[in-house]
């Protein structure tokens, strides 16, 4: 149990070296003795504590206590001690001259104590005045002669330091004792909470005790007492409201420190220290408080003194915030915003680090030079690398504060509005909409503006910019439909799609490398104006309702048509924009102020290469033409503008429908590398969000996760705009199904989404994700729902292409499974007809392999198909599959065809052949897909044409033996080799080589691509 005395806990060591002083000044033996300490150690209470054991053992004990106040009394502490021998001999103190040997009262005491041994007690000697301080020397120098005892008490550094704490000859025989308090322990700590709070306290709260108080002895009682009048109990929940008391504590004791400091040059010293102590060294804080006519080495003294400061590194300091905003707050604030910015100015000067100067200029008046701006750049750089998003804002916020011409503070406010996007996107939006607004001289930054507006999320910004003239319709014209929608159209009302080669890539900046000039031909499958066929309808006119019939030819740009001057590339960049803001955001409540136009028929622009890009890949038409887009939007602009994020990222999006995955990969490294650079959390979120998503299609979902998880490190799914959250959602979902985490993947489906992302393009993902979720639960009627609302949202969005989102081949396969062979058929032969159209293997290959799965003659047919196009695309998780599928096609009709085949089901599969129950009977997939309905009449002919399997090899028999079979259908479980041995009674190693066989044969890489193809995440 610690001491009733709250400033005595802990003090049992101390209490009993001072019984024995005090038992051995009974026996006429005399000492020296100083308890030393910071403030709040109980020094003071420990010296009362002597004083009344003295008493109680029949001493005579004389007291005083030095104070500020009469530091510059002489003899105010004598006075003290010899009051009780009457106010003739405290008279003569006052009286006598300072001279040597000029010490009253000093031999009477000496003579009263050789009769009676006497306990002398002074508090606080670090505030002696001098008159006092030579009367107590001088009677250390006589202790050996007479049973005496001085006990005295200090905090820090005394001013003057006593001979005696040194311990040197000066007392002779008599002992000199030095005792330095300690600050709390833990077990100390945890006894002071049961005895104030009358429980035992939790470890954590105990820690935030010992953290908060520092193990102060004087500031944990107060803290624990003013917690226990709440009425709150001693636990871990309390911690935040326990930490806000200690500051509270914590401020008291240092104004009541701070209101005994009486020196003005040490108050003026102290202040400065508050400012910049951690930045400057000593004498240098001493220069910026001012000329003074105190020795350094005194005012050290006196600070150490006030218990305000602590030593580090041999230099004073403020060690804590609280006492520092003490310190500060009583002075006016004109007179405190100019002692940091003479603090700044200082530090400039002795080149100090950026940080700390930025630190000082925060609270600085502004100091009109420009060195000010660029210390407080570096700082907002420094701070972001070392995760301080906040303090970053704050440097730049106050940058903006010193004097900048127009186009400095333009980009000085985007790259702060760029991490206010992250901490505080409306005050981000804000700002951006009044640069936006703004003419002049931040005109040409405004689509750098749009383009931060767009990544947070907020499409209105788009219409804010003024894009564009009306046109020579005076603004009458039709509502932003993208032209390249509306060139896709297949209905009767439908005009052909625009096939002039290279019509978008008028100037050679627009061009990649090794492409045809304008005017060569275009290849097959991107040329051809896709009509009715085979009953399938026209769904590019239908996301269009109401479009007119022909897109009218854009009027030319006055003057520079191309874009190359500095404000028609501008405007072509808000124009894309604009576009793309359309495309993310349906408000069709909402009546725009002016119309969005076309994009530019003939402009240099990377932005509007970007988006044409991906108008063109999302309507499935013009693949050559849209491949070569994307590639011109990461070009250098020939304005020398700075590309735009927006933009390049749709263009990465266009380059992965067109199955150059690959190189998208390589430009999405090169923008994250960008956004890294130019320290925009918002930019790299987004970049790593779109590479997961092409890491998902490619069957990589580790990699996926990885980018995810540093995504949302980036930008926390809190912050994350509801346009995004669907998209993100999607994301994760999709992730977790292939990683085999169904658990994760339901608790993603069924995380609630803000009312705002169910009004915006990327609904469709997460719809179509969900879809997913309930294919691998073997729910085709809720995945058919799924899929077909997803589709309903992608083609009121303008999205016709099969490569954005395969709704129509797994919706297919759901109603397969659900026995409705007409719809079936009739969404899987629209899939084949917007492929083909769009014309990437990818896209085509999968969409035949699911025809093949609804159909049910010809399947074999199909499948040679399916296996032949996916062959030459990235997607090798859908190629597995058709590899698989065609392997058990050809058994089966083998199985027809040979006696032997039928009557030899129990023996071994010959090399080659695959057991069709092993890898096929996979969650998520219909089981008896290979027994569907012939397919309708009128339907597409096997594909067999000559452009597509006739010039390429016959697809090779990649089957597997029995062994081999079983041994990967147990891997795709998650059993490792070891338990794959133990069941199949073979060694591991035998595991190991059968299972190098199964990724040789299949063309997959590991276990990873094995996994994904049973769990038939292909195409998402």
């Amino acid at each position: 149990m610690p001491s009733p005395d709250p400033l005595l806990w802990e003090r049992d060591r101390e209490q009993a070296v001072l019984s024995a002083v005090i038992g051995e000044l009974r026996s006429a033996r005399p000492a020296m003795v100083t308890v030393t300490g910071e403030p709040g150690l109980g020094q003071n209470d420990l010296l009362c504590w002597a004083a009344g054991h003295a008493r109680n053992a029949g001493l005579h004990v004389l007291t005083a206590r030095a104070s500020p106040a009469e530091h510059e009394l002489r003899y105010g502490v004598v006075a003290q001690l010899l009051a009780e021998e009457g106010p003739t001999t405290v008279s003569r103190l006052f009286l006598t001259q300072d001279r040597p040997g000029g010490l009253p009262g000093l031999n009477a005491l000496l003579a009263a104590a050789r009769d009676r041994p006497t306990l002398l007690v002074v508090h606080d000697v670090q505030w002696l005045d001098q008159a006092s301080l030579r009367w107590l020397e001088a009677l250390a120098r006589r202790l050996p002669q007479v049973p005496l005892v001085l006990l005295t008490s200090s905090t820090g550094t005394a001013i003057d330091r006593p001979e005696w704490n040194v311990g040197t000859p000066l007392t002779g025989l008599a002992s000199t004792i030095e005792l330095a308090l300690p600050p709390l322990t833990a077990s100390g700590t945890a006894a002071a909470v049961l005895a104030v709070c009358g429980t035992p306290g939790d470890p954590a709260f105990t820690e935030a005790v010992a953290g908060a108080t520092r193990g102060i002895p004087a500031v944990v009682h107060d803290v624990l007492d003013r917690f226990t009048r709440t009425g709150r109990r001693p636990d871990a929940e309390h911690v935040d409201h326990l930490r806000a008391l200690t500051a509270e504590v914590v401020g008291d004791h240092a104004a009541r420190a701070l209101s005994e400091l009486r020196d003005p040059a040490a108050v003026d010293v102290l202040r400065a220290l508050a400012v910049c102590g951690d930045l400057l060294d000593f004498p240098l804080v001493c220069m910026l408080a001012g000329p003074h006519s105190v020795p350094e080495a005194r005012l050290r003294a006196a600070l150490g003194a006030s218990g305000l400061t602590a030593n580090r590194d041999g230099s004073p300091r403020v060690p804590d915030a609280v006492v520092r905003a003490r310190i500060l707050e009583e002075m006016p604030a004109g007179d405190r915003a100019d002692l940091y910015a003479r603090a700044a100015r200082l530090a400039q000067r002795v080149a100090a680090a950026d940080q700390g100067i930025a630190e000082l200029l925060l609270a600085a008046r502004p100091v009109g030079a420009p060195w000010a701006v660029d210390t407080l750049r570096r700082g907002f750089t420094a701070a972001l690398r070392n995760g301080r998003r906040d303090r970053a804002t704050a440097y730049l916020a106050r940058a903006l504060d010193e004097p900048l011409d127009a186009e400095n503070r333009v980009r000085v406010e985007l790259q702060l509005a760029s991490v206010q996007m992250v901490i505080a996107p409306a005050a981000a939006e804000r700002r951006l909409h009044g640069l936006i607004r703004s003419s002049g001289d931040c005109a040409g930054l405004r689509s750098h503006a749009v383009d931060l507006c767009l990544l947070g999320g907020d499409t209105r910004a788009a219409r804010l910019a003024g894009t564009g003239d009306p046109g020579p319709d005076g603004g009458r014209g039709q509502r932003a439909v993208p032209g390249a929608v509306r060139a896709a159209g297949t209905g009767e009302n439908a005009g052909p799609p625009d096939t002039r080669p290279g019509a978008e890539l008028p100037c050679p900046t627009s061009r990649a490398p090794g492409d045809p000039a304008p005017g060569a031909a275009q290849g097959s499958g991107t040329s051809q104006a896709p009509g009715p066929r085979d009953g399938v309808p026209a769904e590019g006119a239908a996301a269009t309702p109401g479009a007119p019939v022909a897109d009218p030819a854009p009027a030319a740009e006055p003057g520079d048509a191309s874009g190359t001057d500095p404000a028609v590339a501008e405007r072509h960049e808000l124009t894309a924009l604009a576009r793309v803001a359309r495309f993310l955001r349906h408000e069709d409540s909402e009546l725009d102020v002016l119309p969005v136009p076309d994009l530019p028929e003939h402009s240099c622009s990377p932005a509007v290469a970007g988006v044409r890009a991906w108008e063109q890949a999302v309507a499935g038409v013009h693949l050559d033409a849209s491949r070569r887009l994307a590639r011109a939007a990461f070009a250098p602009d020939p304005t020398g503008r700075p590309p735009l994020v927006v933009p390049r990222l749709f263009a990465c999006r266009a380059l992965f429908l067109s199955d150059d995955g690959d190189e998208a990969e390589g430009y999405l490294g090169a923008l994250l590398t960008e956004a890294h650079r130019q320290r925009a959390a918002i930019s790299v979120a987004h970049v790593l969000s779109v590479r997961a998503d092409l890491h998902i299609r490619h069957g990589r979902p580790d990699a996926a996760a990885r980018d995810l998880a540093a995504a949302e490190a980036e930008l926390p799914p809190a912050r994350l705009h509801p346009l995004f959250v669907p998209y993100w959602t999607s994301l994760n979902l999709v992730t977790e199904l292939q990683n085999g985490r169904l658990d994760r993947a339901r608790e993603a489906a069924a995380r609630p989404v803000p009312p705002l992302a169910e009004e915006c393009a990327t609904t469709s993902y997460l719809l179509f994700a969900r879809g997913l979720l309930a294919r691998v639960e073997q729910d085709p009627h809720r995945a058919r729902e799924y899929f077909r609302a997803s589709g309903r949202w992608l083609l009121r969005y303008g999205c016709v292409n099969p490569a954005v989102l395969p709704w129509r081949s797994l919706a297919a396969e759901a109603a397969h499974a659900l026995g409705d062979g007409e719809d079936s058929l009739r969404l899987a032969r629209e899939e084949v007809h917007h492929a083909r159209r769009w014309g990437a293997p990818g896209a085509l290959g999968r969409a035949e392999l699911s025809l093949a799965v609804v159909s049910g003659e010809n399947r074999t047919e199909y499948l040679r198909a399916a296996v032949a196009t996916l062959g030459e695309s990235p997607a090798r998780t859908a190629y597995t599959r058709a590899v698989l599928a065609l392997a058990s096609a050809e058994r089966e009709d083998a199985a027809h065809q040979s006696a032997v085949a039928r009557t030899s089901s129990n023996t071994a599969l010959p090399a080659g052949d695959i057991d069709p129950g092993v890898l096929m009977d996979i969650p998520g997939q219909d089981r008896h897909a290979h027994h569907g309905a012939p397919p309708a009449r009128g339907g597409p002919p096997p594909p067999g044409t000559p452009s597509r399997t006739e010039a390429a090899e016959p697809a090779p028999r990649h089957g597997l033996s029995a062994v081999e079979s079983e041994t990967a259908a147990l891997a795709a479980q998650g059993l490792g080799n070891r338990e794959i041995a133990a069941a199949l009674s073979v060694t591991t190693r035998t595991v190991e080589l059968r299972l190098s066989g199964v990724y040789r044969k299949l063309r997959i890489r590991g276990r990873d691509e094995l996994r994904a193809l049973t769990q038939g995440s292909e195409g998402s």
